[in-house]
């Protein structure tokens, strides 16, 4: 009842928030390229989980020509890089490796290039897009607060092929693509006086410390399986106490060569039949997921998949929906998630 009484609370402590465009000092996207952006001016209150990487490009013939039976593939942004990193006075904070595999995995939606069907379709010659930054880092997918004085820098290393990125009808055409454009759109938070004098006596103690806690996102690749039924084990690296596993997730792609092939970049089921992760010899999932493809018995995956958004970014909204229907989980994407978030915290990794 006192609450009904309450003043009400008003955000008043910035001032403006405003995106400002930074781009590389050399406009080189070629293949194999390091593509270097800085933001050298350390008086700016920065938000890096608001950020975003925008990109231009053509797509057209090897001879420069206009392409007809060409589109990008899903997810044909990320695949342009082979590694992601950024860092923070000039220590690096988080990177991915495989950026189109590992973005892939995390579901990215529509106008970060990702379609559910069969790809995106661009206009003539030309695309565009803007990727939010927390769709391809942890870093910016978990701190969600300003950056005070600090340079920033992300490094993108362009990709050797981009084969991945395009889905081309006709053989005869060998499409290819030109970046045009590669810059990061950051927005600057300018704070209230008051706001601003407090944080700025917090920067000048000594005693003071920013922890930037996050969720790091590790790939880890089996290049090729043995050719048999029998269950294959395959052993990863271990981690800190600190770093310790809170998702594990799982996923087969049958190796394809042919472009003309419009499922050559989805997932397979290849008719696993369970997945089971030890640390330090306790299992997860607990029990056996039992799983049928040829007779539509994966609902234990599907229920796995459809409730990892929620409980990875505790979303407190009721159950929202999966990009994947039950049918689009089985022919497109078919992953298996492991929730390892709650482990015996004496255990030593």
């Amino acid at each position: 009842m006192d609450k009904l009484f309450d003043n009400p609370v008003i955000e008043d402590s910035i001032i403006s928030a405003h995106f400002h465009t930074y781009s590389p000092f050399l406009n080189s996207f070629n293949k194999s390229d390091i593509i270097r952006i800085q933001i050298q001016t350390q008086n700016l209150n920065i938000m890096p989980s608001t950020s975003l990487l925008y990109i231009e490009g053509t797509i057209s013939k090897h001879d420069g020509t206009e392409t007809t039976h060409t589109k990008l593939t899903n997810n044909a942004i990320p695949f342009l890089f082979d590694e992601i990193h950024y860092q923070l006075n000039g220590k690096e904070i988080d990177h991915i490796r495989n950026a189109g595999i590992t973005t892939r995995l995390k579901r990215a939606l529509y106008n970060t290039s990702w379609s559910p069907d069969e790809g995106v379709e661009s206009a003539t010659l030309f695309f565009n897009f803007c990727i939010p930054f927390r769709k391809l880092l942890g870093f910016a997918e978990d701190y969600k607060k300003i950056i005070p004085n600090a340079k920033h820098e992300l490094i993108l290393v362009r990709s050797r092929s981009d084969d991945n990125s395009l889905l081309c009808t006709d053989i005869n055409e060998k499409p290819k693509i030109l970046l045009t454009k590669v810059q990061w759109k950051v927005q600057h938070i300018n704070l209230t006086d008051a706001v601003k004098l407090k944080l700025y006596q917090n920067i000048n103690d000594s005693n003071s410390k920013m922890i930037l806690a996050f969720r790091n996102w590790d790939l880890y690749e089996y290049p090729t399986l043995p050719q048999n039924t029998d269950q294959q084990i395959w052993n990863i690296k271990t981690t800190s106490q600190i770093e310790k596993p809170r998702y594990i997730i799982f996923a087969l792609q049958t190796y394809r060569t042919n472009q003309l092939d419009k499922d050559a970049f989805k997932f397979d089921h290849c008719n696993v039949s369970d997945l089971k992760v030890y640390l330090n010899s306790e299992g997860y999932p607990y029990e056996s997921l039992n799983l049928l493809f040829g007779r539509d018995r994966y609902g234990t995956a599907y229920e796995l998949y459809s409730s990892f958004r929620n409980n990875c970014y505790n979303y407190s909204m009721p159950e929202s929906e999966p990009l994947l229907t039950w049918k689009e989980f089985k022919k497109n994407a078919m992953i298996l998630i492991t929730d390892t978030r709650y482990q015996n915290e004496s255990l030593k990794f």
